[in-house]
């Protein structure tokens, strides 16, 4: 697959935080490396993912994303502690987070006085971190209403978190359909 590259005529300059969000193989990923990569920055790419090694599917998505990144990138591999990885960023790197739904993912073990706290601190620490950030997210809002309640939690908890990180992100992209379209110049913010 070629490379995504940005066209002149959009704005190239990175944003301090940039939030990538759209549907499950929509390319919001690749999307989000080709900001990465043309931000002449040391990227740290945080993967959310919890290794399942009896599920080969969630295996190969991971070899796929694995083998997409430069080997200049550092990994982190954060499914839990994001906010202490964030609040250990230098200045001088961007912070490639892949992604949100896997991090709310594995939180849902969580009552929810202690995932509104985990989202407190996380939103606190992103306003306040120097370095760049790109957060990928998925959109799991606009199909069928989930039949069981851990699917429902899910929806609600990825989506309010998506709307707070939208609001106080520079920039906000939705990838779909084959396109990047910049939603922080075509749309208006809401208010949290």
């Amino acid at each position: 697959m070629q490379p995504y590259f940005i066209k002149d005529t959009e704005e190239t300059a990175l944003s301090k935080v940039i939030l990538v969000t759209g549907p499950a193989r929509s390319g919001k990923s690749e999307w989000a490396e080709a900001l990465a990569n043309q931000s002449n920055k040391k990227v740290v790419y945080v993967a959310t993912a919890l290794l399942s090694p009896n599920d080969e599917q969630w295996q190969q998505r991971i070899i796929q994303h694995r083998n997409r990144r430069p080997e200049s990138w550092m990994t982190l591999e954060v499914p839990f502690d994001l906010s202490a990885t964030l609040s250990d960023a230098k200045p001088d790197t961007l912070m490639l987070v892949d992604s949100l739904g896997t991090w709310v993912a594995n939180h849902l073990d969580k009552d929810d006085k202690s995932w509104f706290d985990i989202v407190e601190e996380f939103l606190e620490i992103v306003q306040l971190v120097a370095a760049e950030m790109i957060f990928v997210a998925e959109e799991t809002g606009w199909g069928v209403v989930p039949a069981y309640p851990i699917g429902q939690t899910f929806r609600d908890r990825l989506g309010s978190l998506t709307r707070k990180l939208g609001v106080i992100c520079q920039t906000a992209y939705l990838v779909t359909g084959g396109h990047a379209i910049n939603l922080s110049v075509l749309g208006s913010r809401l208010p949290c």
